[in-house]
């Protein structure tokens, strides 16, 4: 499991979920395997409780399996999950491109700018993992030029059915159509064009449906029957 650094003033609770989110994610725990709080708790320096209060919570949306007094296990990947997270984030991104045509400043698309100029970076060198990190992080600029950061926590709640696809995806096509989107996105909001910015947007939210025959090849024993 790789370890993240700790926040000043993150609890235990908010550590261990925040570590074991990223992890899963990763897939450092890889879909259907059977995890510890022992373990975890070990690995990451905090007590039992926390690691326990962050399972509990990732069981709620069935991310984590609990059976009681026996073992934890990490969800296989059910498709009906993965497109009910694809379908909110499709709501509400599109609603949030076409606020930013109204609300970007300079400031603003010089950050996007500068987020895309080191997801090229690191697509040429392709190193799949900060790729990822720098995605997840042009997607929350937007919630936060269009003022709507807690919405953005919220839908992370789910979208880590979505996000388990997305970096499978990823490690395994080299997709170029991504950072190509991520640039269409800012010249449109640029031009203050939300009808372009929500098609946009629409369409890069549906290339992992593109990956998916790729990745099921790669990882077949990562997927629930359908």
């Amino acid at each position: 499991m790789q370890l993240l650094e700790r926040f000043p003033r993150e609890t235990g609770r908010e550590y261990a979920l925040r570590t074991i989110k990223e992890n899963i994610v990763n897939l450092n725990l890889a879909p259907g395997s059977q995890i510890s709080e022992n373990e975890l708790a070990a690995e990451m320096g905090v007590s039992r409780t926390p690691v326990r209060e962050a399972l509990i919570e990732l069981s709620k949306v069935k991310i984590i399996e609990i059976y009681p007094q026996k073992k934890s296990v990490v969800s296989l990947i059910d498709y009906n999950l993965v497109e009910e997270a694809r379908f909110m984030r499709n709501l509400l991104e599109c609603a949030v491109v076409e606020l930013d045509c109204r609300m970007a400043t300079e400031e603003d698309l010089r950050r996007l700018e500068e987020n895309v100029r080191l997801q090229n970076f690191y697509l040429d060198n392709f190193y799949a993992e900060t790729l990822m990190s720098l995605d997840n992080a042009f997607h929350q600029i937007l919630f936060e030029v269009a003022r709507k950061t807690q919405v953005f926590e919220l839908m992370n709640n789910i979208l880590i059915h979505f996000d388990r696809v997305r970096s499978m995806a990823l490690s395994s096509v080299k997709n170029l159509k991504i950072v190509r989107d991520h640039e269409d996105i800012i010249q449109a909001i640029r031009e203050n064009q939300p009808g372009k910015a929500r098609e946009l947007m629409e369409i890069h939210l549906s290339r992992y449906k593109i990956d998916a025959a790729a990745v099921r090849e790669k990882y077949p024993d990562y997927f629930k029957a359908s």
